[in-house]
């Protein structure tokens, strides 16, 4: 008894010691210890991590190549002459960006940036072509430019023609074919073929085609200043499509073609420039023993 006794006495002696222990022990003892660098390195980590997730960041991105595309097209204004400019292109470029600003507008989130970008390469891009029409009539090719005209007249009727029924045909559409179909989900979609978010992207690969059909194009008619910004909007919106709501996978796809066509010609142009005219050095070098002998009477 006296032995159960002292052992509970000393097991309460021994429990206040140390609750007197744990409150006199600094604070800082508990907080695990990190050095400055492995927090500097995780900060950088998590930075990266959270721009590569972040549409934000991306749209921003894919704006400042969007106003490269405006950038260079008043860049080619100033210093290039419009032989170089392909109508076909230019075109596109319009009807591209015409889409693009509705688009950016219309998205989660918003990228005002953005469409204030396509607005200005509108602008540019007609004056673009303008310079060709003037210059395509002032060297006899005056009934090739009306054709173009009339085609291209005839796209854009049936681009408003289609903008005005569209809203009656969905409707139609959303009426009479049952739920579980898969065309009406997709029809009625919010990344259908009714809405801004299937035809922008499409504009795209008006792009992509216009310069995979440009593949032999004659490297001194290539614009260094608008491929490259081409490739990069390629680069930078096949990541931000798949950051968005409503997720756009046909934008993603089409913006790798785009960066990859683009590429090839930057590629086709700097090795033209720098490889094919550079000279062979063994060639410059003359041989003495024949000058001597085609010297020598």
């Amino acid at each position: 008894m006296y032995t159960t006794k002292l052992r509970f006495g000393i097991n309460k002696f021994q429990n206040i010691c140390n609750n007197i222990h744990l409150q006199h022990k600094p604070i800082g003892v508990y907080r695990p210890i990190t050095t400055s660098k492995s927090t500097f390195s995780n900060s950088i980590v998590t930075d990266k991590m959270s721009r590569w997730k972040s549409p934000h960041f991306w749209g921003r991105a894919g704006a400042l190549a969007g106003w490269g595309m405006t950038g260079a097209a008043i860049y080619d204004a100033n210093t290039n002459g419009p032989e170089i400019i392909s109508i076909n292109m230019t075109g596109v470029l319009i009807l591209y960006s015409g889409l693009f600003a509705r688009w950016a507008y219309v998205i989660n989130p918003q990228n005002l940036a953005l469409c204030a970008c396509h607005l200005s390469n509108i602008i540019a891009q007609c004056n673009q072509m303008k310079r060709a029409i003037e210059y395509k009539i002032q060297n006899g090719e005056k009934d090739e430019m009306i054709n173009t005209i009339k085609k291209t007249g005839g796209i854009v009727g049936i681009i408003g023609i289609a903008g005005i029924s569209g809203p009656k045909l969905k409707l139609l559409i959303q009426n009479n074919i049952p739920t579980s179909s898969r065309v009406k989900q997709f029809v009625v979609g919010e990344s259908g073929p009714f809405t801004v978010h299937f035809w922008a992207p499409m504009s795209k690969w008006l792009i992509s085609g216009a310069s995979i059909l440009d593949l032999n194009r004659p490297t001194d008619k290539i614009s260094i200043p608008q491929y490259s910004a081409l490739a990069l909007t390629g680069l930078f919106f096949s990541r931000y499509a798949l950051l968005i709501k409503p997720i756009n996978y046909s934008l993603c796809s089409v913006n790798i073609a785009l960066f990859t066509s683009s590429f090839y010609h930057l590629v086709r142009k700097l090795h033209a420039d720098n490889v094919s005219k550079t000279p062979d050095p063994a060639s410059t070098i003359a041989d003495p023993i024949d000058n001597t002998s085609a010297s020598d009477p």
